[in-house]
């Protein structure tokens, strides 16, 4: 259903030298690169955007989230401890959330270098 999602930073390079790492261990890479914005794209079609803010400073939005699906459980707990090693912070650590089985829910969440919040997720063992 989703498309395209997209965070704002206040530092371009420092973002994109944390999501490089992000996106290569979900399988996506960059597809576009501006002064102002990088894109990644995924196997999957989804692309993920970040950028300066069009005007003014970036800021988190208060219960907003991205969520990257992983192909399995094994590069959740990576990408998770990955995103920490490289200055972002856990907000729930790698962990099935509900019942597990053939559709459990396996997640973790961080926050990124400018605060904003990410979720990669397994759906299934």
């Amino acid at each position: 259903m989703l498309s395209v999602a997209r965070y704002g930073t206040r530092d371009l390079a420092r973002a994109t030298e944390f999501y490089d790492v992000i996106a290569a261990l979900l399988g996506a890479r960059r597809v576009m690169e501006r002064d102002e914005l990088v894109a990644y794209k995924g196997a999957d079609g989804g692309m993920f955007l970040i950028g300066l803010p069009f005007a003014g400073e970036a800021s988190v939005g208060n219960g907003s989230q991205v969520g990257f699906s992983a192909p399995s459980r094994d590069i959740v707990d990576a990408v998770h401890a990955e995103a920490i090693a490289l200055g972002g912070t856990c907000e729930g650590t790698p962990g099935v959330r509900g019942p597990d089985g053939p559709n459990g829910f396996y997640a973790a969440y961080f926050r990124d270098r400018d605060g904003n919040k990410i979720m990669v997720m397994r759906v299934g063992p």
